[in-house]
């Protein structure tokens, strides 16, 4: 039943928008927007327990700060959709255990952070806020996190930054809006309305926001993991993101899925943030 529930709502959309394309299209970029809250586990309260809790802010909209605290430098993470800082456990304690300083962020309506709802932009915001306090020296983004990571780099000249990781990082935001309305199975009318209302909203239309445009003239190290197999992420995103990313080193893994997590992908980053 949960498998057919998209195409439920797209077509209770779709009959919306015969009557009022304009309400269909917001109702559907709101959906689009709106992760689902999960609870936290036992485990995932400890965890994050273990690390200097803290509240930052962007406009009125908090912004949840881990820090696992070290005497080497800083490296930032930023969780993916409809996840929160706990997906990093692992990796941050084989980093603190090497010495480093050790930040995650809750992105924008995830975790204990702040909005009603998410967009990639809002998250590029949130990063910068947390980059000018902590001033990490490499920054590690899984999925839309990695897009939102050179999102901000993009916009904001960042100094102490010298690395990037990426982890199963979209290309595309066009793309990713795409998938969202055929899973839906939106009319073209209601998908047209959301491409209107989002370059309203944010100035630009939704090809102008591209992982792999943004990063073809930022002067950092880069290094690209994907997995060939990805269901989430298409593998083609990550070699467009490589095609332009000129200093990166591109890993591909068969297996790992989307979520690229475990001792393999923990000792190619160890390996990459110590060279």
């Amino acid at each position: 039943m949960y498998s057919l529930l998209p195409k439920i709502v797209g077509a209770l959309l779709n009959s919306i928008g015969i009557l009022n394309s304009k309400l269909a299209s917001r109702l559907a970029l709101q959906v689009f927007s709106k992760p689902r809250k999960g609870k936290l586990t036992p485990d995932a309260n400890s965890f994050l327990k273990t690390a200097t809790n803290s509240t930052m802010y962007y406009t009125s909209f908090p912004i949840q700060v881990y820090n696992w605290k070290g005497p080497k430098e800083t490296i930032l993470l930023a969780h993916g959709w409809e996840s929160n800082s706990n997906r990093w456990r692992k990796i941050a304690k084989k980093l603190t255990d090497k010495g480093y300083n050790v930040v995650a962020l809750d992105a924008p309506a995830h975790g204990a952070s702040g909005s009603p709802d998410f967009n990639a932009l809002l998250y590029a915001e949130f990063i910068y806020v947390v980059c000018l306090k902590f001033k990490p020296t490499s920054v590690i983004g899984h999925s839309v996190g990695a897009m939102a990571l050179v999102f901000s780099l993009h916009k904001y000249e960042n100094k102490t930054i010298k690395k990037a990781i990426l982890l199963g990082a979209p290309s595309n935001f066009k793309d990713i809006l795409k998938r969202y309305t055929d899973m839906m199975g939106y009319s073209r009318l209601i998908c047209s309305g959301i491409e209107r209302q989002i370059e309203r909203k944010f100035g630009q239309p939704t090809s102008h926001y591209s992982t792999a445009k943004f990063i073809e003239n930022l002067k950092i190290e880069g290094l690209i993991i994907h997995d060939e197999k990805d269901k989430v992420i298409p593998y083609s995103d990550a070699l467009e993101i490589n095609t332009s990313f000129k200093n990166a080193i591109f890993i591909s893994t068969k297996g790992l899925g989307h979520s690229l997590k475990g001792d393999y992908i923990s000792g190619e980053i160890i390996k990459f943030l110590s060279h």
